[in-house]
């Protein structure tokens, strides 16, 4: 049926509704999915077990949200069978709320290393080391998420381009733990608890990376992983 007459356009506003209400619906995961990040290094830098164990219990909200949405999506391509920028937006939301999820993982191995620490009875202050990294990692999934909910290219590959100064932190530490345990073999276990923390954190970076991979699909339908970010800028602006 033509969409210009009445049923026709009904159908299709109806229809730009659901796609509305699905996009609202990853931006309010992100939003969840960054308060656990906030939360499992609270947790870890203020001795805050509390804060640690509400982490890893909302991690099942987190598998949750991923499967409803995924649930809606594939609804939504055998029932509406979208094209062009339409079909582009349900692909990017399917593979965006997957990198939301593993974010969600490693939030919740923040608040798991945590509480397993204050059981060995360990000084928390080991995670102190994990501060700076923290801070750009928590910066950078703000930005992913912000150039989502603004299909900002340009907001995009400036923060794709923060991967690699968490890449060269997360680098720098692994070599101050490393030496750490050297110096020390009575701290590898505790050492090794903040290393896993780290790259939990390295592995947020990139799930943010990729989240900003996928805006620059939705918005020009260009697949700009895996080559780098010269190209990826070069490619973006074609």
């Amino acid at each position: 049926m033509n969409q210009d007459t009445p049923l026709g356009g009904h159908i299709s506003k109806r229809f730009d509704n659901e796609l509305e209400d699905i996009r609202n619906q990853v931006l309010a995961m992100g939003g969840f999915i960054e308060t656990q990040v906030t939360n499992g290094l609270k947790g870890l830098f203020e001795s805050d077990s509390e804060i640690a164990r509400r982490v890893v219990e909302d991690d099942d909200k987190v598998n949750r949200m991923e499967v409803d949405i995924d649930d809606q999506c594939l609804k939504i391509l055998a029932r509406r069978q979208p094209a062009a920028s339409d079909l582009r937006l349900v692909i990017a939301i399917i593979k965006t709320i997957n990198d939301l999820e593993r974010i969600g993982d490693q939030a919740e191995k923040l608040g798991r290393n945590q509480l397993e620490l204050v059981d060995d009875g360990a000084e928390s202050s080991y995670f102190m080391k994990l501060e700076h990294l923290g801070e750009l990692v928590s910066k950078m999934l703000n930005k992913a998420l912000d150039s989502f909910a603004r299909m900002d290219v340009d907001e995009a590959l400036k923060t794709i381009a923060l991967d690699e100064r968490i890449n060269a932190e997360f680098d720098g530490l692994m070599r101050q733990l490393i030496t750490h345990m050297m110096e020390d073999p009575r701290t590898i276990r505790n050492v090794l608890r903040v290393s896993w923390c780290a790259r939990a954190l390295e592995r947020i970076g990139d799930h943010s990376k990729n989240i900003c991979e996928h805006v620059v699909f939705l918005v020009q339908g260009k697949d700009v992983r895996h080559i780098g970010l010269k190209a990826q800028v070069e490619m973006a602006s074609e």
